[in-house]
């Protein structure tokens, strides 16, 4: 096991590199300037740019900026931000437990009732509830985060008005509101994003988890248990879903970069001020030290997503350990 742990470890620094090192490529093949915006490069000082770029280290060739990138960042230091002039660290550090925040809840709402409609499936398996489940969830599977998003937002948000619209608190808030009303009202502006990512990420759960389940219920030994009398309840739940597991939690760390990747369009619709949005901001103006910074972030968010995944599924099943 421990052999296996250090292998998967070493795929996973591996992962962090390809992805700090394709974000850097990508930007700087991306049209555009950094540290002036579109509007203002007809009328910027040549002079004052050539010192900005000088001052960050633009000036030089990119195999050295991207060595002295790679170096500053294994020494935790990933730079100032050109537009915001804050640290890239603090930054993140200030947006990321938002970011994790909401893809908790989406990650447990949709394993939660992923696993239900599974198991609903399962059980109901060739009938018209198994076809009705599996239709709804390939509507969901086939929506994209932002429409899907826009529509709740539209419906809970505007005209039932039973959800805030947007932010991650209301504003105007009172400063002596108590720890419970405070956690209420962040609970109530996470509903409608986390529902957004939750309801795509069901679908995919619930398909998987139903084709794992259907494939273990022809077993041998399920047949075995249901001889001895047992309910089909108990045959379901402690004896199918416990061995049809490995592939969800696989697809558990698999989640991860989707659900970051929906993060950057959910925030940016529903104001939530996490990492996604952060990014989405710091593309638009070319911003590269937090650009970089957040595709290391989630570079590695994405290596210890796939890593716990994978010593879960050996733990579950000794057969994937190779």
């Amino acid at each position: 096991m421990t052999g296996f742990a250090v292998r998967r470890l070493g795929a996973a620094l591996v992962t962090v590199l390809a992805a700090v090192t394709v974000s850097f490529t990508l930007a700087h093949l991306a049209p555009g300037t950094p540290i002036i915006g579109d509007a203002e490069r007809l009328r910027a000082d040549p002079a004052v740019v050539a010192r900005l770029q000088a001052q960050f280290g633009l000036d030089r060739p990119l195999p050295e900026q991207y060595a002295r990138y790679l170096a500053n960042a294994a020494r935790g230091n990933l730079g100032e931000s050109f537009v915001l002039r804050r640290s890239v660290s603090s930054l993140l550090a200030e947006r990321l437990p938002n970011t994790l925040m909401l893809a908790g809840a989406a990650v447990a709402a949709s394993f939660g009732l992923g696993l239900l409609v599974a198991l609903l499936q399962a059980r109901a398996a060739g009938t018209w509830l198994d076809g009705l489940l599996g239709a709804a969830t390939l509507v969901f599977y086939s929506m994209p985060a932002f429409w899907l998003g826009l529509v709740l937002l539209i419906v809970f948000g505007q005209t039932l008005g039973w959800l805030p619209l947007g932010g991650m608190t209301a504003p105007g808030a009172p400063d002596d509101a108590s720890t419970a009303a405070r956690a209420l009202d962040v609970l109530r502006h996470l509903v409608l994003p986390a529902a957004t990512l939750a309801l795509v990420q069901t679908a995919v759960v619930a398909r998987y988890q139903r084709g794992a389940l259907v494939d273990t219920l022809g077993e041998p030994y399920i047949r075995a248990a249901r001889a001895r009398g047992l309910a089909e309840r108990v045959v379901l739940l402690r004896h199918a879903l416990r061995a049809s597991l490995a592939p969800v939690v696989t697809l558990a760390g698999m989640s991860v970069p989707a659900l970051l990747a929906g993060s950057v369009l959910v925030e940016t619709v529903f104001g939530w001020p996490g990492m996604g949005r952060l990014t989405h901001d710091a593309i638009q103006t070319r911003d590269y030290n937090l650009i970089f910074g957040a595709a290391l972030t989630a570079g590695v968010l994405v290596a210890l997503g796939n890593l716990a995944a994978d010593l879960a599924t050996a733990a579950l099943d000794p057969r994937h350990r190779a």
